[in-house]
């Protein structure tokens, strides 16, 4: 066995932990409300820009690979994942001080937005795992293996960035100011 693929396996308990653990303490707080605290009701425009930014980022990263720029790529795809972890931060910080808001539309864009947001929310958990793989392997050096990965997590995470935006701006009318 190689010493990449060492370095690579050694992370993998803090993978395994990291994608259980995240989605279980977010899944916790959700439910947690902080008393006599005003809601942070200008929270959600931020964290819908973080994510579009997001996914700018990741099209400008894969970009960047695809035209030889390691070190750029690398750059933008730290500032991705950062941009991530700032958007968990943000959209626990508003649901545990506001009430969730309820979609106000009916008929087929009912439907579809409660598709988009399924699929969001059930993406944006399976997404864990495969970006912090696809970042292990990078850090080892093993890009081969980096970039079979990164062929399902780019189009995972992407769809995770801009699915947010979607259903941000199909609830955003119902929200109360």
């Amino acid at each position: 066995m190689n010493q990449n693929l060492k370095t690579e396996q050694k992370y993998n308990k803090w993978i395994i932990v990291l994608s259980i653990v995240v989605p279980l303490v977010v899944a916790v707080l959700f439910g947690v409300k902080i008393p006599n605290v005003e809601p942070l009701m200008f929270l959600p425009p931020i964290y819908a820009t973080t994510n579009a930014i997001t996914a700018f980022v990741l099209v400008a990263a894969f970009w960047a690979i695809t035209n030889g720029k390691i070190k750029l790529h690398e750059k933008l795809m730290k500032f991705a994942i950062l941009l991530s972890v700032a958007f968990l931060l943000m959209y626990m910080a508003y649901h545990m001080t506001s009430d969730s808001t309820k979609y106000g539309g009916d008929g087929v864009m009912k439907y579809v937005y409660y598709v988009i947001l399924i699929l969001h929310i059930i993406l944006s958990v399976a997404v864990i795992p495969f970006v912090l793989i696809t970042y292990v392997r990078a850090i080892t050096n093993n890009i081969e293996r980096h970039k079979k990965i990164a062929r399902i997590t780019f189009p995972l995470w992407l769809f995770v960035a801009v699915s947010g935006v979607v259903v941000f701006i199909m609830i955003s009318p119902y929200y109360v100011s």
